[in-house]
C-alpha cells in the first residue's frame, strides 16, 4: 500500500477506556497515541472507579505492544502484532506531544488536555501531508472543537457498532401483512408435545431475515409464531396462537398485551439461555423478568437464587460511602427492582411480611457489577437491569460469568443513556441484541407499548 493511502489515527483517551484493545482495531493504518492519553490514563488507573481497570489493560495493552523498543523507534513506529490470519496490520507511535514545537501549525491554548491531544493531531497533519490524519474520540464536543480548529477528519469509535440506526435494530419478532394462513400456500404440519410445529418455504414469508426464536406475527387476532429451525429453503415454527400466549402466567402476572406474551413465554423457556428484553420506561421489562424469576426460583425450584445486578455510571465511587452491607448499599440504585417486588404482593394481607418471606425465599441477592467479575454463576436467574449504559467489552465480562444452569435476563432502555461516551447505536445493549439475535439460546424481545399507566403513555408519546 502506497504510504499515503495509510491513515494516521490518532487516539483519545476516552477511545482506550472504552475499549482497552482499541490499537489492534485500526487494520493496516498506524495509530498515534499521545504522550497527554498515557498522562490520563496513569491518572485514572488508580481511581476507585470500575474506569481504572479498564485505563489498566490499556496501559498493559500499550506495554506488550512496546515491548523493548528504543526511544527512536516508538517515534517511527513499532509494528503492531498481525492477526491470527496472518494479516499486517499498521504501526503504533507514541507521540510526545509536550516536546514538539508546533511551529506555524492552528493552536489552540493548551489548558486542557482535550485541546493538547487536538493541537497534536493538528500539527501531524501538517507534517504528515498528504498523508490523511484522523482524530478518533467519542467525545462529541471534543469532535466539534478539533473540526473548528482546521482538522480535516474526525471521527467517533465505531469499531463495535453494528447498526447506523437503532430503527433498523432487530426486535425479535416480525409483523407479517395480512392474515398468516391466507398466504401460505404449503405447509407440512406436525404435533410436537403440545405444540403443532409448521414447516413452511421460506418464500412464501417474504424477504425479510428470519433467526431462532424470533417470533413472527400477523395482522389478524390468532397467530403467532416462533422460529424454531431453518434450512436454505424452509423454516420451521412452533404455532403458540396469540390466546394461549396472552394466558402465560406467572406469580400471579398475566400478559397485557402480546409483546408482553412472548416475552414471558422466553422468560419461561428452560431452553432459553439469555432473554434481551428493551422498550420504553413503562413496559413491564422489570416486572416481567421479576415475576418469572419468583415463579421459577420459588414454584418450579428450577433455580437456586435470583441475583439482581446493575450499572450505573457513579456506582463505583459512591458505594463505599454508603452504610450497610453490600446488598443495603446497593439498595439506592435498585430501588425499581424493590417498587417491583412491591407491586407483585401489593394485595397481600402483609406486603412488608410478604416482601421479606419473599426475598429470603427466594434467596434475592443484590450484587454490585464491581463484584461479578471473576465469578462463576452456578443455578442462578440472572437480571441484569439497566444495561444500555454498559459498554460491549463491560457486557461481554459479566455474561461470561454465567456457568451451567444459569438464565440471563439483559433489560434497558437505549432512550435512557447516562454514560457520557455511549449513544443508542454504540451501547453495549445494542451490540447485545445483534451478536445474540443468531444464537440459538437467546431471545430478543421489544416490548412495544407502555402498560405502567396513561400518564407514563402519554409521556413516553408526547414529551
Amino acid at each position: 500500500m502506497v504510504q499515503s493511502e495509510k491513515k494516521l489515527f490518532v487516539l483519545d483517551t476516552n477511545v482506550l477506556l472504552h475499549e482497552p484493545l482499541a490499537i489492534y482495531s485500526f487494520d493496516e493504518h498506524d495509530v498515534v497515541v499521545p504522550m497527554t492519553v498515557l498522562e490520563e490514563l496513569d491518572q485514572i488507573k488508580d481511581r476507585k472507579r470500575d474506569v481504572a481497570r479498564d485505563a489498566r489493560i490499556a496501559i498493559r495493552t500499550l506495554e506488550d505492544c512496546v515491548g523493548a523498543a528504543t526511544p527512536e523507534q516508538l517515534l517511527a513506529g513499532v509494528p503492531l502484532a498481525t492477526t491470527e490470519h496472518d494479516i499486517p496490520r499498521g504501526k503504533l507511535l507514541i507521540f510526545a506531544d509536550h516536546q514538539v514545537d508546533l511551529g506555524t501549525a492552528p493552536v489552540l491554548p493548551a489548558s486542557n488536555n482535550d485541546n493538547l491531544i487536538i493541537n497534536s493531531a493538528l500539527y501531524l497533519q501538517q507534517q504528515r501531508q498528504p498523508r490523511p490524519v484522523v482524530l478518533v474520540t467519542k467525545d462529541i464536543n471534543m469532535r466539534i472543537k478539533a473540526k473548528g480548529a482546521g482538522l480535516a477528519q474526525v471521527e467517533d469509535y465505531r469499531s463495535d457498532q453494528l447498526v447506523d440506526d437503532i430503527r433498523y435494530l432487530a426486535k425479535g419478532f416480525i409483523q407479517l401483512q395480512g392474515d398468516f394462513w391466507q398466504s401460505v400456500q404449503q405447509v407440512e404440519t406436525r404435533q410436537q408435545g403440545q405444540f403443532a410445529e409448521h414447516r413452511i418455504a421460506l418464500d412464501q414469508l417474504g424477504e425479510e431475515a428470519l433467526y431462532l426464536n424470533q417470533y413472527l406475527l400477523d395482522d389478524g387476532e390468532e397467530f403467532c409464531g416462533q422460529v424454531m429451525a431453518i434450512d436454505k429453503q424452509h423454516v420451521t415454527l412452533r404455532d403458540f396462537g396469540r390466546e394461549r400466549l396472552m394466558h402465560y402466567r406467572a406469580w400471579g402476572i398475566t400478559p397485557k398485551n402480546i409483546y408482553q406474551g412472548m416475552a414471558l413465554q422466553a422468560l419461561l423457556d428452560p431452553s432459553i439461555d439469555v432473554v434481551i428484553l428493551t422498550g420504553p420506561a413503562g413496559s413491564g421489562k422489570t416486572l416481567l423478568a421479576l415475576a418469572a424469576a419468583l415463579e421459577q426460583v420459588v414454584e418450579q425450584h428450577r433455580y437456586d437464587r435470583v441475583i439482581v445486578t446493575r450499572n450505573t455510571p457513579e456506582i463505583a465511587e459512591s458505594i463505599g460511602f454508603l452504610p450497610g452491607t453490600e446488598e443495603e448499599k446497593m439498595m439506592p440504585w435498585l430501588a425499581a427492582v424493590t417498587d417491583t417486588l412491591e407491586v407483585l404482593h401489593k394485595h397481600d394481607e402483609s406486603p412488608s411480611g410478604s416482601l421479606q418471606y419473599i426475598m429470603d425465599k427466594a434467596n434475592i441477592q443484590f450484587k454490585s457489577v464491581n463484584f461479578m467479575r471473576g465469578r462463576s454463576i452456578q443455578n442462578s436467574f440472572v437480571l441484569l437491569d439497566e444495561c444500555q449504559n454498559l459498554t460491549p467489552s463491560q457486557l461481554k465480562t459479566l455474561i461470561t460469568r454465567m456457568g451451567e444452569g444459569s438464565k440471563l435476563v439483559c433489560s434497558g432502555n437505549l432512550a435512557q443513556i447516562d454514560s457520557d461516551y455511549l449513544t443508542a447505536v454504540t451501547s453495549g445493549l445494542t451490540y447485545l441484541v445483534e451478536r445474540f439475535k443468531t444464537f440459538e439460546g437467546s431471545a430478543n424481545i421489544y416490548l412495544d407499548g407502555v402498560v405502567r399507566s396513561r400518564l407514563a403513555s402519554f409521556a413516553e408519546e408526547n414529551l
